[in-house]
């Protein structure tokens, strides 16, 4: 009987390592989503200026967009606006007066839509700045 019990061993290992049945309906697979789309903007504006670059949110998502340089110097505040674009000009949903190098700017959208991003003096610049803008979204 011990010898019979050794026989058997492989067989219920097997069955152990077989995955488990079930009646059970099978769960809907999830929708892939896209991956985000990375842009970068850059430009220079000069002392009252602006600049405004428009881009695409194909579907609901949020977006980030960050003042990834800034110059001559780095320590330049500016004006940095993230937005709607309403075919003439930027409509702002959330903007900072006092943006610095890394300033990071959060939105959030629920439909597909055409967006900007504004990059403005504030009454600071004495020179010719440059500046660059990294903005993720859907």
């Amino acid at each position: 009987m011990f010898r019979s019990v050794f026989r058997l061993l492989p067989f219920v290992v097997a069955l152990a390592a077989m995955p488990a049945c079930s009646d059970d309906q099978p769960t809907t697979p999830t929708t892939p989503t896209d991956p985000p789309v990375t842009e970068t903007f850059s430009g220079a504006i000069n002392p009252n200026g602006a600049a405004t670059h428009t881009f695409t949110g194909a579907m609901a998502g949020n977006i980030t967009a960050t003042l990834t340089a800034v110059g001559p110097d780095s320590a330049t505040v500016v004006g940095f606006l993230l937005g709607v674009w309403n075919g003439t000009s930027c409509t702002t949903v959330t903007a900072s007066d006092a943006a610095v190098l890394n300033t990071v700017l959060y939105g959030n959208l629920s439909a597909s839509a055409v967006l900007c991003v504004r990059v403005y003096d504030v009454g600071r610049l004495t020179e010719n700045t440059t500046y660059a803008i990294t903005v993720v979204h859907p």
